[in-house]
């Protein structure tokens, strides 16, 4: 009895992913869907892929290169947004997914979250640590500034500065706003941290920018930007937004300024304040050191009152004088009367016997140093001529061994390498070749190992082992049913076979 036949379209696996993406696209081809980031991946190519859950279900998404481009946020983990796009299928994982055009916050309240949850981060790392502040220099001679190149912050800063008291300025330019600025500030910080040398380094540093929304100022909430001003090594004043705007680089800053201008104004003194300010400390320096003149004349008078005459001075020295030089003749001649009677007690002691011998005895020893400087002299050749034939002996043992090994390492290398050739021409095709066979190409060099890959009228290409040949393919091939190989027999063993007793 026949089978019933189902009626029902058989459907490849690709027609069938295709009719699940025209149905899911035409029900679905405009949504908004409200939900929380995760899993953010930053492609080489430019896309981005992301998921976007809420606390029952997870749905893939993507933003293709240009879309991602317009979008001002750094999107993380975590945050909530609110997007628009088609749902799509992706046939190569068998799955779902949307295709994002448009991105926004789910409110400011989802930003400002994820700004205390950072914020709480990074302070508990310890970079917003008051210990961690550097004090302002007073009077910097150069004085670096990070802010964009075409913006009245830049002009405000150095009209400022100007005003108050000139000083060298360099501009690092930088983009304050949009994808990528974040990475530029921080490397403008640590860029300025490393200048050197043709270049001055700065004294004192201003990031500064005007102010905006929230999303305009995101920049300076980036975690890189917030690093790279808590491991700045010169001070520096952060001036982002106005005073009601409050980013994570002004807690790494050393010092927060309300307004760029405001962070001129704390760099630099007023240079007429400290001009009066110096007339007033010369004035006061020059009279206090009049007074203290006058007083120190005052007392030098008085002093001068009291202290004797030279005379009186000198009396007494002069009285000891006369009394020196008139014992000076007496002890001269005591002196002179002493040292004679000493010099003829020696010259009595002096003989020539005694002298003789004296001489006698240095000979004698000066010979015995000799002859003991002549022996250890020998002794000391000797070992050292002991020393350099031993290392001599040793050098030819390791020579000799040297050359037996190098001797031993090629011979194993020839043999490697004629085993290898042995290998190498019994696993090469054109010993098949020389059996008989030949190897059949198409003219594109693919080998043809089916005659039903063989179209009628396409030109071969025939190997030989003597050469190849070209040839035509005339009809259709003569297809040879395929006989599958013959199951071997197993052979039952005998009474007598396999394992046998062990008793």
């Amino acid at each position: 009895m026949d089978e019933p036949r189902l009626n029902l379209i058989e459907l490849t696996v690709s027609e069938l992913s295709a009719s699940l993406k025209r149905t899911i696209e035409d029900a679905f081809d405009r949504v908004r869907v409200r939900g929380e980031l995760g899993n953010v991946k930053y492609h080489s190519s430019g896309h981005v892929y992301l998921d976007l859950k809420d606390d029952k279900a997870c749905l893939a998404g993507v933003i293709w290169r240009t879309t991602a481009s317009r979008i001002k946020l750094k999107l993380e983990a975590g945050l909530e947004v609110v997007v628009t796009g088609r749902v799509t299928t992706y046939p190569g994982q068998s799955k779902y997914q949307i295709v994002i055009d448009t991105l926004e916050p789910a409110g400011l309240g989802a930003l400002m979250a994820l700004v205390e949850e950072r914020k709480r981060k990074l302070a508990a790392e310890g970079l917003f640590d008051p210990s961690r502040k550097q004090l302002l220099p007073f009077l910097p001679s150069t004085i670096g500034v990070i802010t964009s190149p075409t913006g009245a912050v830049i002009r405000d800063i150095l009209h400022r500065l100007h005003d108050r008291f000139p000083r060298h300025v360099l501009v690092w330019p930088v983009k304050v706003q949009g994808e990528g600025s974040a990475e530029q500030v921080a490397a403008a910080i640590r860029g300025f941290n490393a200048l050197g040398g043709r270049i001055p380094r700065p004294d004192l540093l201003i990031v500064a920018r005007g102010g905006g929304s929230l999303e305009d100022l995101w920049s300076f909430n980036e975690e890189i930007v917030v690093r790279a001003a808590a491991e700045s090594m010169i001070p520096l004043i952060s001036a982002v937004g106005h005073e009601t705007d409050v980013t994570l680089i002004d807690f790494a800053a050393d010092v927060r300024a309300p307004t760029p201008t405001a962070a001129a104004e704390m760099a630099v003194p007023v240079r007429a304040e400290l001009l009066v300010r110096i007339d007033s400390l010369v004035r006061r320096s020059i009279s206090g050191w009049q007074r203290s003149q006058d007083a120190r004349r005052t007392e030098l008078r008085a002093a001068a009152r009291a202290l004797p005459s030279a005379d009186e001075l000198l009396a007494l020295a002069r009285q000891r004088l006369d009394h020196a030089a008139a014992r000076l003749p007496r002890a001269l001649i005591a002196n002179t009367q002493i040292d004679r009677v000493k010099f003829s007690q020696i010259a009595g002691r002096a003989t020539p016997r005694l002298l003789g011998a004296l001489v006698e005895r240095r000979r004698e020893r000066l010979d015995t140093l000799q002859r003991r400087l002549a022996t250890a002299l020998k002794t000391y050749r000797d070992t050292r001529m002991v020393g350099i034939a031993r290392h001599r002996d040793r050098l030819h043992v390791f020579a000799e061994r040297a050359q037996r090994a190098i001797e031993n390492l090629l011979d194993n290398r020839d043999l490697r390498l004629e085993r290898a050739g042995q290998l190498l021409t019994a696993f090469s095709y054109r010993g098949v070749l020389e059996r008989g066979f030949a190897l059949v190409r198409g003219l594109d060099g693919t080998p043809l190992r089916r005659a039903a890959a063989v179209e009628a009228g396409r030109r071969l290409d025939i190997e030989f082992a003597d050469g190849r040949v070209r040839a035509a393919a005339e009809g259709a091939p003569a297809l040879s049913p395929v006989v599958p190989p013959r199951p071997r027999r197993r052979r039952r063993p005998g009474p007598d076979e396999g394992q046998g007793s062990l008793f």
